[in-house]
């Protein structure tokens, strides 16, 4: 289990993800028409190429979905219990296929859960997605229940 149990997180505590993913053409088409998005500016390179972006700007939501996956291992691989929510999602600039993602990661806020749960804890990390050049291309608050450690 990669993951942490609730009680070995701190505000503050910070994670630079080690794994890193070029976006392919294939991630993006795939992604784009799973998602019945049909969006020319994710699909068609003529179109795009009139954009001012001037080719195929990679889909965002592929590029949200990314950013939480590449986070888990660190986080929540097999401590979680649920994802909560997402809020704050923002998208500073655009992802093209090619580029080289990375994640880091922030916890914000932690809190024992209001429920009838002693045995888990809601956890608020931010997320943010930089490129190979730096440049933050997105990022988000997510809040996850995770499990307390057993005794």
């Amino acid at each position: 289990m990669a993951g942490r149990y609730f009680d070995e997180w701190t505000v503050g505590d910070r994670i630079a993800h080690d794994i890193r993913r070029t976006v392919t053409e294939t991630d993006n088409l795939l992604f784009t028409t799973l998602s019945h998005n049909p969006q020319p500016l994710h699909l068609d390179a003529d179109y795009a190429a009139g954009t001012e972006f001037g080719r195929i700007v990679v889909n965002g939501t592929f590029t949200f979905a990314l950013t939480v996956g590449l986070s888990v291992g660190d986080t929540t691989l097999g401590t979680l219990v649920a994802n909560l929510g997402y809020d704050k999602v923002t998208m500073p600039k655009p992802v093209f296929i090619g580029d080289t993602l990375r994640v880091e990661t922030e916890v914000m806020e932690l809190r024992r859960s209001n429920s009838r749960r002693p045995d888990a804890g809601i956890v608020t990390f931010r997320h943010i997605t930089l490129n190979q050049r730096g440049e933050t291309v997105c990022q988000c608050l997510r809040t996850a229940m995770l499990k307390v450690k057993p005794s």
